[in-house]
């Protein structure tokens, strides 16, 4: 038995009034998932314990069946984990953005972009070097991630600042988290240090003469210690992998003792290699047990309200992540339980995650023998013990209300994946 997980960041949202009151998930065209639906079981899912902060570090470490009360110590060092970073106990990690800031004469600072126009890696590795060279002492370093994403290792003790995710702030007044941030000498040196490095270098230069965002400053979030979480094999007994552009993402697979596949051009973006994780995925489950599955690009549109572009990402992981890993499936001829769904919804009206339990699905290939078509979404008839419906936010409700269905955390949700209880 093969299992997998396969997870569109971000894809749930809110009505929209430009689309007649439907959420983009619901004006999507989504055959594969449809199919899913109609034919699997479909539920909801608490991502998010109450009191923890809805992003993707909690909602995905739920996915891959921890309980964030026990295990989660910090975005950060997830993404130190993927990037080879080996904390100690005396080290502190920090999300570090590289962001697009204005500093107007009220004193009044906001945030244009929490990416930098997602920045390439190729120039950000550039700018992360300059911070190195410039700012690095025996307290702070930078070590450079993907695109806009960074780190910022901090040794010993260390002045506490309140942060924020700079993703929560797109287009808004920051002044009083950033003066908040400045509060202490020794964060504000390092932030005006950022600043003059990054505003007067060449990246930058050359960046706002092609109508670029520049990246003219660092956003600090995040932050946190080393985790120390059991395996998947040492819990359920399982190998497996882990296929995402995203290091945060990457972390939690290190830590969960999966295989990291790096699949070239994957971006996290809307111009990800789609086909090339597809693959992967397939590829992957020829020797293991299991795959997690990760696209990030609903949730970027989400994040900078993009309607149009949210749709794209939802049938792109529709049409090139769902439908060739199924199709894939079916033709090897190995049995296989898959779950479908997303880790947050990140509502275009509000650019940022919110808690809501999400739609999943549960298909069991023993049970179901989808056609899945051509990918025009043709629909299918519902089977005996198949929701009979397409798969949105709506219809996830609709079922929990109809048969009190959800699943009230990760842990309990990749048990009923596994089908059977954890190990001890």
């Amino acid at each position: 038995m093969k299992y997998l997980i396969l997870v569109g960041d971000g894809m749930g949202d809110l009505p929209v009034a430009e689309l007649n009151n439907r959420t983009p998930l619901e004006a999507a065209n989504t055959p594969f998932l449809d199919s899913l639906c109609r034919q699997g079981e479909l539920f909801l899912t608490h991502t998010i314990p109450e009191g923890y902060p809805p992003g993707s570090d909690v909602a995905n470490l739920s996915l891959l069946g921890y309980r964030p009360e026990e295990y989660y110590t910090g975005r950060a060092p997830l993404e130190a984990a993927a990037m080879g970073i080996t904390l100690s106990p005396e080290q502190t990690a920090f999300r570090c953005n590289l962001v697009t800031l204005t500093h107007e004469p009220d004193n009044q600072v906001r945030m244009i972009d929490y990416s930098a126009g997602h920045i390439s890696s190729d120039e950000s590795h550039q700018l992360i070097a300059a911070l190195e060279e410039g700012c690095a002492t025996n307290t702070f370093h930078f070590h450079a991630g993907v695109s806009y994403r960074h780190i910022l290792l901090v040794q010993g003790d260390y002045p506490q600042m309140h942060t924020v995710p700079p993703h929560d702030f797109t287009g808004k007044d920051v002044s009083a988290p950033w003066t908040r941030y400045r509060e202490n000498p020794q964060w504000a040196a390092l932030l005006d240090k950022a600043q003059d490095i990054l505003t007067n270098h060449p990246i930058n230069t050359t960046r706002i003469a092609a109508g670029k965002n520049p990246a003219n400053g660092i956003w600090l979030w995040g932050e946190g210690k080393l985790p120390t979480m059991p395996t998947l094999a040492e819990r359920f007994g399982i190998t497996g992998s882990l296929i995402s552009a995203v290091d945060l993402l990457k972390g939690l697979g290190v830590n969960a003792g999966l295989s990291i596949v790096n699949v070239p051009g994957a971006t996290g973006y809307l111009d990800t290699n789609y086909a090339g994780k597809a693959q992967a995925a397939l590829d992957s489950l020829r020797c293991q047990d299991f795959v997690f599955v990760h696209v990030e690009a609903p949730d970027e549109t989400g994040h900078q309200g993009l309607l149009r572009e949210k749709i794209q990402a939802i049938e792109d992981f529709d049409l090139k992540i769902v439908g060739p890993i199924l199709q894939g499936l079916q033709a090897s001829g190995e049995d296989f339980r898959l779950i479908a769904t997303m880790d947050h919804h990140t509502p275009l009206c509000l650019r940022t995650h919110t808690a809501t339990p999400v739609p999943t699905i549960l298909y069991d290939s023993r049970q179901t023998d989808p056609d899945c078509g051509d990918g025009r979404g043709r629909p299918n008839t519902a089977r005996d013990g198949g929701s009979g419906l397409p798969f949105s936010e709506r219809s996830g409700e609709a079922e929990d209300k109809r048969l009190h269905n959800g699943i009230a955390n990760g842990e309990l949700l990749m048990e009923k994946l596994l089908e059977r209880h954890k190990h001890g």
